[in-house]
C-alpha cells in the first residue's frame, strides 16, 4: 500500500498546518471514484478549534458528502496535523477513522523538529493501523 501525492498538495497541507497552529488543521483530498488518485484538496475548518483534537463541522461534512456525490468523486485522503506530537494516529484518531478506503495523512509541526515537518500516511481499517509509503511527485 502506498500514497502517491503531488508536491503542491503536500506543500498546501504543510502551509495550512503552520497557518492554523497552535490548533490542529484538517481537510480532505478528493479524487475520481475507484482510482485512488488525490486530485482536489479541500481544506476544512477544525470545528473543535483545539491543539489536541480535530473534528469536521457536521454541516460542512454533510455539504462535503453532497459535493462528492454530485461530482462522482470520493474521499481519497483525510488529513490533519499534530501540533505537539509525532505524525502518528492517536487513539482518538483511530476511534474516529470511518473511511476504510481513505489514506489518513498526518503532519507534525512540533517545535523539536522545526523548521522540518513530518508527513506520513496510514490506512486505518477496523482499528488496525498500517503505515504506508508516500511517493511525492512534482
Amino acid at each position: 500500500m502506498s500514497l502517491t501525492i503531488s508536491r503542491t498538495m503536500v506543500d498546501a497541507i504543510l502551509e495550512q498546518s503552520r497557518a492554523e497552529y497552535p490548533d490542529e488543521c484538517c481537510g480532505v483530498i478528493l479524487g475520481p471514484i475507484g482510482r485512488d488518485t488525490p486530485q482536489r484538496l479541500k481544506p476544512m475548518i477544525n470545528a473543535a478549534h483545539s491543539p489536541t483534537f480535530y473534528e469536521f463541522d457536521p454541516k460542512d461534512l454533510l455539504a462535503l458528502y453532497r459535493e462528492v456525490d454530485d461530482k462522482d468523486e470520493e474521499i481519497v485522503v483525510i488529513y490533519h496535523s499534530h501540533t505537539e506530537t509525532e505524525a502518528r494516529p492517536s487513539r482518538t484518531d483511530i476511534a474516529y477513522a470511518g473511511e476504510p478506503g481513505a489514506h489518513y495523512v498526518l503532519v507534525s509541526t512540533r517545535k523539536e523538529i522545526a523548521p522540518a515537518t513530518e508527513f506520513r500516511s496510514f490506512r486505518i481499517i477496523d482499528g488496525v493501523v498500517t503505515e504506508e509509503e508516500v511517493s511525492i511527485t512534482e
